[in-house]
């Protein structure tokens, strides 16, 4: 059994920047996580495509990158949202206990939760092979930086209405639900690069582009909610 493979390495790095992402959240450099949400993005990215590349598909290189999975898009994505809540309720004009604050902010780990249930159903269910059932746990980790991003550089000012503890919430659940939802949405596993078969991952990518272009950081967590719409249009379409 072949354990360091160039897609296992790939996949180590992903977990390895995931770690990084858990120490600053706590050592209070949180402004350093969405640069290790990347790096697990781009590396767990690439470990799929040269697994496909060099045609390794090993049982152990799939266990390996759920448990990554967990790490770099389950508990940081709730390390992220712990910490927006923690300050929202502090800033509350009611004040709270320490340990009030600690228990109304301990939700956050519910997209650590379901993002472990995502990944444990992805590895026994025989439907994601060309496409996804649910919102994998990249694309929900996605939505949770952008907004992070938008509170750290107050893009448009958003900054103050992002901190609402009912909007992270309705987040929390929102991103919960829809990582185990029975709706089915595209990959981006090109199988060609034509336009015929991958016309909506082609619209998805020209308007992310105009998105990114437009709005900079403040387009990641619209990126993520374009590529949901679009998902539930094609399965409408293909009804």
């Amino acid at each position: 059994m072949q354990l360091f493979n160039l897609p296992n390495l790939l996949t180590l790095i992903n977990l390895f920047s995931g770690c990084l992402a858990v120490v600053f959240a706590f050592s209070y450099h949180i402004d350093w996580v969405p640069y290790c949400v990347l790096v697990s993005l781009v590396a767990d990215f690439f470990d799929g495509f040269a697994a496909r590349f060099i045609k390794t598909n090993s049982d152990l290189g799939k266990q390996l990158d759920s448990l990554a999975d967990v790490v770099s898009f389950g508990l940081v994505p709730g390390l992220i949202v712990f910490w927006m809540l923690n300050n929202s309720l502090r800033a509350d004009i009611h004040s709270f206990s320490d340990n009030e604050i600690l228990l109304a902010s301990a939700p956050a780990f519910l997209l650590t939760l379901f993002a472990a249930l995502r990944l444990a159903k992805f590895n026994i269910d025989t439907r994601q092979t060309d496409g996804f059932i649910g919102l994998a746990t990249p694309a929900s980790t996605m939505f949770v930086t952008g907004i992070l991003l938008m509170v750290l550089q107050n893009s448009f000012g958003f900054a103050s209405l992002l901190y609402n503890k009912f909007l992270l919430y309705s987040i929390i659940l929102f991103l919960s639900y829809l990582m185990v939802a029975e709706l089915p949405m595209f990959s981006f596993k090109f199988k060609s690069y034509n336009w015929a078969g991958n016309e909506w991952r082609y619209l998805f990518i020209i308007l992310s582009l105009i998105l990114l272009v437009a709005l900079k950081f403040a387009a990641v967590s619209l990126i993520v909610i374009l590529y949901i719409i679009l998902s539930v249009t094609l399965k409408i379409i293909n009804k």
